[in-house]
C-alpha cells in the first residue's frame, strides 16, 4: 500500500477528488487519510489538491447544468414540486452550494446551480470553501 500511495501521491488524491466530485462514485477520503497517516505529504498540500480536484470536479457538474440550460430551459422541464425546489435554490443562490461536498445531494446541486445559472464567481467560492472545510476537518481528526 505505502508504494502505490508513493506511487501515484498527489496526483492519485487530485484525480480521486475530482472524479469524486462529479456524477460518478469516488473514495478520495479514504486515499487522502491514507496519505496523511503514511505521512507522504505536509497537510497543506494535501488540502490544496484535494480541494482544488474536487472544486473543479464540482464545476465540471455546474457548467453541464449551464449547457442544459441553454437547451433546456428550467421552466419548460420541471414539474410543478420540482419547480418549488428550483425556486428554492433560486431565492437563496450561491451561499447554498457550501453544501456541496454533501453525499448524494452535492453533485446535483452543483448541476442545478449551473442550469439555473447561479453567476459562476460567487458558486466557484462557495463550492470551494465547502470542499476545503470537508478536507481541513478530516485532516484535522487525523492529527
Amino acid at each position: 500500500m505505502a508504494n502505490l500511495i508513493d506511487e501515484w501521491g498527489l496526483l492519485g488524491l487530485f484525480i480521486s477528488s475530482f472524479i469524486s466530485s462529479t456524477l460518478l462514485p469516488g473514495g478520495s477520503e479514504a486515499i487522502l487519510a491514507a496519505l496523511r497517516i503514511n505521512d507522504a505529504h505536509d497537510p497543506l498540500s494535501l488540502l490544496a489538491v484535494a480541494t482544488a480536484g474536487n472544486t473543479l470536479g464540482g464545476l465540471s457538474s455546474w457548467l453541464i447544468g449551464f449547457l442544459i440550460a441553454r437547451r433546456w430551459p428550467t421552466q419548460k422541464l420541471l414539474k410543478p414540486e420540482q419547480q418549488r425546489a428550483s425556486n428554492w435554490l433560486e431565492k437563496h443562490g450561491s451561499p447554498i452550494l457550501l453544501l456541496s461536498w454533501l453525499p448524494i445531494v452535492g453533485d446535483p446541486l452543483c448541476l442545478a446551480a449551473g442550469w439555473l445559472k447561479i453567476n459562476f464567481w460567487p458558486a466557484l467560492f462557495f463550492i470551494a470553501v465547502g470542499k476545503a472545510a470537508r478536507y481541513g476537518v478530516i485532516l484535522l481528526l487525523l492529527s
